[in-house]
């Protein structure tokens, strides 16, 4: 089955496929042509996640899928959740949105937070959603190199270690997004 996942985010679109295992040809939005941002104004990751979806299979008329993600702390009232990626700015520059992070939370002991995937998926013209959760923290300072937004700062709960030190097939294993995928990948397995 060939299905279009609906970013131009390359590191997602590889953690992805890392995922599928080639049960399925994904195509990222560069093999459609598409290089233009897809609008994304809503304010809940589920309605983000679907506005996404429908827009690309709307325009190609494919079988797709797209996700929203929010970073939720709980000491800044589960903020900034939706607007996660642009945080600091329209830029959505994720160093930036590291940075107001941290000076945040500088002044809050309970440093509890939860990454949240929402994936939406359009298959045979008809709306389906999973939703993934990892439960963690935020680390006082920035570590390690891997992963990409907020990976530097969020420390899983269980592990010692952020999402950024952490190899791709560890945070696969436990990330919100590979949960939700899982979820994803199970229901397109049994339809």
């Amino acid at each position: 089955m060939q299905l279009v996942f609906a970013t131009n985010n390359k590191n997602k679109l590889q953690e992805i496929k890392n995922l599928l295992n080639n049960d399925f040809k994904l195509l990222g939005l560069k093999e459609l042509g598409f290089e233009e941002e897809i609008p994304e104004d809503k304010f809940t990751l589920e309605e983000n996640a679907l506005q996404k979806a429908h827009f690309i299979h709307q325009k190609y008329k494919v079988n797709c899928f797209a996700d929203d993600t929010g970073l939720e702390v709980e000491a800044l009232n589960n903020q900034p959740g939706v607007f996660s990626a642009r945080y600091a700015g329209p830029q959505k520059n994720s160093n930036d949105n590291i940075v107001k992070l941290l000076k945040e939370m500088q002044p809050h002991s309970n440093r509890k937070a939860r990454f949240r995937t929402i994936v939406a998926l359009i298959l045979n013209d008809k709306e389906y959603l999973f939703e993934g959760i990892v439960n963690g923290k935020i680390a006082n300072e920035k570590r390690g190199t891997s992963g990409f937004g907020y990976d530097p700062v969020f420390i899983p709960d269980g592990h010692k270690k952020t999402f950024a030190e952490l190899s791709l097939d560890e945070k696969n294993i436990i990330s919100h997004r590979a949960r939700a995928f899982q979820k994803l990948i199970g229901f397109l397995k049994r339809n």
